[in-house]
This record gives C-alpha cells, sequence and structure tokens, in this order.
C-alpha cells in the first residue's frame, strides 16, 4: 500500500480514538449537539480504525513469517504462513480502498417513498401493494420508520397510489437507486 494512504489511515485511526477519548467526556455528553455529532463520526470511522488495525496486525504477521523462512525447520510453516497472510493483506487493502472513497452527503438523509400502480387495473393495484409492503418490511428490518403521507387504495386491494416517508440512519444512501418501473408477471389474482 502507498506510503500516502497508510499515513492518511493512520490519521484517520487517530481521530477515532481521539473521538472515542472526546465521547467519554461529561462536557461532551451534556451538550446533546455535540454529542450527536461526534457519534455520527465514531461511527463513520469505526469501519476505516478497525480494518486498518487488522491490517497493521497482518504486516506485523508478514514480518514475522519473513524472519521464519530462515530457520531450515520452520520454512515451509513459514511460507504457509506468508501465503496466508499476504492473501489477507490485499483483501483488507481492497476493503479500505472502498472505505476511503468519498461518501454522498446526502446519504444519511430520509427519503420519500412513492409506489403507483401502472395499467392493469385491479391486478396493477394489488402488485404496487405488494411493492409497497416489500419496501415497508425492508425498512423494519433497517429499524427504519415508516410514515405514510397519502394514499389511494384499489377496488379489490392494493394501491393506486402510495406515499410514504422512511426515515432513520442511511434511507437515502440505500435507496436512491431504487427507480424506475417494476415489471410483474404472474397468473392474475382477481
Amino acid at each position: 500500500m502507498k506510503p500516502s494512504i497508510v499515513a492518511k489511515l493512520e490519521a484517520l485511526h487517530e481521530r477515532h480514538e481521539e473521538v472515542q477519548a472526546l465521547l467519554g467526556d461529561a462536557g461532551i455528553i451534556a451538550d446533546q449537539d455535540r454529542f450527536r455529532a461526534l457519534s455520527r463520526e465514531y461511527a463513520q470511522l469505526s469501519d476505516v480504525s478497525r480494518c486498518f488495525t487488522d491490517w497493521q496486525q497482518v504486516q506485523d504477521d508478514i514480518e514475522t513469517a519473513q524472519m521464519m523462512l530462515d530457520d531450515p525447520e520452520m520454512r515451509e510453516m513459514a511460507q504457509e504462513e506468508l501465503r496466508e497472510a499476504k492473501e489477507k493483506s490485499e483483501q483488507l487493502e481492497q476493503q479500505l480502498q472502498v472505505l476511503l472513497l468519498p461518501k454522498d452527503p446526502d446519504d444519511e438523509r430520509n427519503a420519500f417513498l412513492e409506489v403507483r400502480a401502472g395499467t392493469g387495473g385491479d391486478e396493477a393495484a394489488l402488485f404496487a401493494g405488494d411493492l409497497f409492503r416489500m419496501y415497508s418490511r425492508y425498512a423494519e428490518s433497517r429499524r427504519w420508520r415508516v410514515e405514510i403521507m397519502s394514499m389511494s387504495e384499489g377496488e379489490h386491494g392494493g394501491y393506486k397510489e402510495i406515499i410514504a416517508k422512511i426515515s432513520g440512519d442511511g434511507v437515502y444512501g440505500r435507496l436512491k437507486f431504487e427507480s424506475g418501473g417494476h415489471r410483474v408477471q404472474r397468473v392474475p389474482a382477481t
């Protein structure tokens, strides 16, 4: 890994530890806005810090295995450990590169979900209902809140149109690419 990337990761790791110490400060805990901002920053840095710590440990393992290569009795075991450590190092480097990519500042925002029945009458309304149920259950599994803003029910169930506000951590980041038409082909329920 490039020294500049390692330096950046070390700085992020130090900031993670600094934020962790700040979160234990009574003065910070009393200031709810500051505490919330630091908690968010701590959560964002946690994955990078953990992955970087694992990468550093693997680098130490590689050094140890290379020193063991000099001992004829330990050579075979050292070669195996060296191979495994290098594979693990490559995986961690890829993870770190992904974690260092800039995040969209809107990813933490809430989102509106609009589901409209297309052509197909009652069957389309039933499918729109199934689709909304799928998204709302997904939201529940992620511990997001779903608040129905407006809805127009179909004659035999489902929805002609339903609009819901989904709020929680990272909602927009997860749902921003969910757009377009959905199509179903099945034996009609009506």
